[in-house]
């Protein structure tokens, strides 16, 4: 049997109109893809991370969750999770925290799916062929949806741009720590092994 190679762009915008139940069955069915969906019913098509980004990607996962396991203040979520923002996107952010009390508001069947909810705080990684312009949209799509602290970690240019909400960008050249402010009181994210 012959295979064909094809080669799509790094990330592949389709228009397919398609129910929520249908994009869940979508994304189960093929795991080794990240899809997401535009507020406006665009699928997008990514590629697996890189092994450099997935490395760093899982250090901020696991200092978020045991900063939390400490706490116990919410939940925490790694990046193959996605969610269903108000605007109807469907978004999976890199690393993202729920505070206790909303996340259990939702039913069971909520939370096994892409649950109805933004969380409160978010974590993009630039990865070496991410567009910094998308990657700016998305994190302003989060806060648009309720988002209350996020952070674009852009590892080409050494920098973090801090979204709060209410309040206009901050962006920080060459940090060497983070706080999670009043949203995540006393977590502080290390970026020596990150950025």
């Amino acid at each position: 049997m012959n295979q064909n190679t094809i080669t799509l762009p790094p990330i592949l915008e389709l228009s397919i109109d398609l129910t929520d139940k249908q994009f869940f069955d979508l994304c189960q069915k093929n795991r080794d893809y990240r899809f997401e969906r535009s507020a406006s019913g665009d699928l997008l098509i990514m590629p697996p991370t890189g092994s450099e980004t997935g490395r760093r990607n899982v250090k901020i996962t696991t200092k978020l969750e045991i900063w939390n396991s400490k706490h116990n203040l919410g939940v925490v979520f790694d990046s193959s999770t996605g969610f269903k923002l108000p605007n109807g996107a469907d978004r999976s952010p890199d690393a993202s925290w729920i505070k206790k009390e909303r996340w259990e508001a939702l039913t069971s069947e909520e939370k096994e799916t892409f649950a109805p909810i933004c969380p409160d705080f978010v974590v993009e990684l630039r990865s070496k062929n991410d567009s910094i312009k998308e990657l700016q949209q998305k994190m302003q799509e989060y806060m648009d949806n309720g988002a209350r602290l996020g952070w674009l970690l852009d590892r080409k240019n050494r920098q973090v741009a801090i979204y709060r909400q209410g309040q206009d960008v901050e962006i920080i050249q060459s940090p060497t720590t983070l706080s999670g402010e009043d949203i995540l009181p006393g977590f502080v994210l290390d970026l020596t092994d990150i950025l």
